[in-house]
């Protein structure tokens, strides 16, 4: 398969998950080790405190970590097995934007990190997630389609 459409059929399984019809808005560019997620804050966002509750943060970090990792595993789906999320600072409006790449990758094991930026560009949160392949085909999944 081209490299290329492997990105693009990524991108389609991410706009065809169910949980993104909460998350309307949201775009995704998928390249080599890295991934770009993007989601306009929206007050049904927010928690007590009128900010983005920090659920919001955890999925933007994640998606861009795993879909960098996924990035470079063209036969299963992987998962996250584990993730670690550090949040510095509120965001209470503005375009959100998740950057994830690639830090290190073995046939079992993929590290990515993932920093979260407000509209400003100011760093807001920061992420490291381990993913492992599964035994399950991407090409079985419904919202990765061939091109």
């Amino acid at each position: 398969m081209e490299i290329e459409s492997h990105y693009r059929q990524l991108e389609g399984l991410y706009h065809t998950a169910n949980i993104q019809d909460f998350y309307s808005g949201s775009t995704i560019l998928v390249s080599r080790d890295q991934a770009e997620i993007t989601l306009p804050a929206d007050s049904k966002f927010f928690h007590g405190a009128a900010a983005v509750h920090g659920s919001v943060y955890f999925k933007l970090l994640d998606d861009a970590a795993w879909f960098a990792a996924a990035s470079i595993v063209q036969d299963y789906f992987i998962v996250t097995s584990s993730f670690q999320i550090n949040l510095l600072r509120p965001i209470k409006e503005g375009i959100l934007k998740s950057k994830g790449k690639i830090r290190s990758a073995s046939r079992q094991l993929i590290i990515a990190d993932s920093v979260l930026y407000n509209q400003k560009g100011k760093e807001v949160a920061f992420g490291t997630g381990q993913f492992m392949r599964t035994s399950q085909p991407i090409s079985a999944l419904d919202g990765y389609k061939q091109l």
